[in-house]
């Protein structure tokens, strides 16, 4: 990140009840300009995260600065953010254009300049010839947009977005994707968005925010988050992983060996420091694994029993038993070509670069 950040955090924490952490300790900067996604399961804290950004919680330490200025003790009318949220919040007795006007009004812009801004608000998001009708004459995406052009009219420096597409069908939701990185990249508007959907974070953003038990785990752009996750929980909530778990027999710089019981030996670059004795869990993504004739050439390579191949439109899921009965899934375009059935026995490899493992306490399941 270039520049001085429009928003920063430092060592934000936040508890309900004085024991229990929803946020720990959160250092986070976003620059001018940026669309930031905050990503995680529920309970992880992304969503208390964003409430204290829009003041409708207060931190129980440390602070928010935006543009310079700490926020952290204002009311949320008094932060001039924009926010959109799932449910819409739409006044139902009101106009598209009346609802799209309120933020002004509050703000007592003279009429004129309401009349123009509105205007501009309702062509940028779309719904030319609507702005006389009521929310109830509205499909929930001309809704959606009228969400969004309420947060953008009066032109705030930063965007709150709490999970916006969350009520729409697939088709609808990833057209407003498409609306949004185009909205963001026309007005350079600071959006900072709240989804636990995965492929919609990585689609829209231009960094995501990994949370999980209430800490950052990774920030970084989607390529990076998915082809370096620094974790293994961010391994395996982004996206999709195969875990397989064994002990370091052998390490040279940031190679490492591991047995695996009823496998050869397989080889992955360690991700943290994870010595000889060490039980580690190595993931692999689905897509880097090979089959048959690719796979004689890998570093890795294993014999499976297929148990069971899925049929999901573009690509193929193949489901295989190991040896010493973990699973290994690999995925496949699904392009026409024959797989072997139920029950045969399948060569599979895949490269040592393509395979990240970190130790892990026994028992361990994150």
């Amino acid at each position: 990140m270039t520049g001085e950040p429009i928003l920063r955090l430092r060592g934000v924490s936040k508890s309900y009840d004085g024991q229990a952490m929803a946020v720990r300790a959160l250092d986070l900067d976003v620059a001018r300009g940026e669309f930031l996604t905050l990503l995680g399961p529920s309970g992880s804290g992304k969503t208390t995260t964003l409430m204290m950004l829009a003041g409708f919680e207060t931190p129980t330490e440390g602070s928010i600065e935006l543009e310079g200025r700490r926020v952290d003790g204002l009311p949320p009318h008094r932060r001039g953010l924009g926010m959109v949220f799932q449910n819409y919040a739409l006044f139902p007795h009101m106009s598209v254009a009346e609802n799209i006007a309120f933020p002004l009004s509050v703000r007592r812009t003279p009429q004129a300049e309401t009349a123009r801004l509105v205007a501009e608000a309702v062509e940028l998001v779309g719904l030319s010839g609507l702005a006389d009708r009521r929310p109830g004459q509205l499909s929930g995406g001309q809704q959606q947009r009228v969400a969004l052009a309420r947060a953008l009219v009066f032109r705030p420096p930063l965007v709150l977005l709490d999970e916006p597409l969350g009520a729409l069908d697939r088709q609808l939701r990833e057209r407003m994707q498409i609306e949004l990185k185009r909205l963001h990249a026309s007005l350079g508007v600071t959006m900072i968005y709240v989804t636990h959907d995965q492929e919609e974070a990585m689609a829209m953003s231009d960094r995501v925010a990994v949370f999980h038990e209430g800490r950052v785990q990774q920030v970084a752009p989607p390529i990076e988050l998915y082809a370096r996750p620094a974790s293994l929980f961010v391994a395996g909530f982004v996206g999709e992983s195969n875990r397989i778990e064994g002990v370091v027999s052998a390490r040279n710089g940031d190679v490492i060996q591991v047995a695996v019981e009823g496998l050869p030996t397989l080889v992955a670059l360690a991700a943290d420091g994870a010595g000889q004795g060490a039980r580690v869990a190595i993931a692999v993504r689905p897509e880097r694994i090979r089959l048959g004739a690719e796979a004689e050439t890998a570093e890795n390579r294993v014999t499976a029993r297929l148990s069971d191949v899925i049929f999901v439109g573009d690509r193929l899921r193949g489901h295989c038993l190991l040896p010493g009965g973990c699973e290994l899934v690999f995925k496949r375009p699904n392009d026409g070509g024959a797989l072997p059935g139920r029950g045969d026995t399948l060569e599979l490899g895949w490269a040592r670069d393509d395979a990240r493992a970190w130790q892990i306490e026994t028992g361990a399941t994150e």
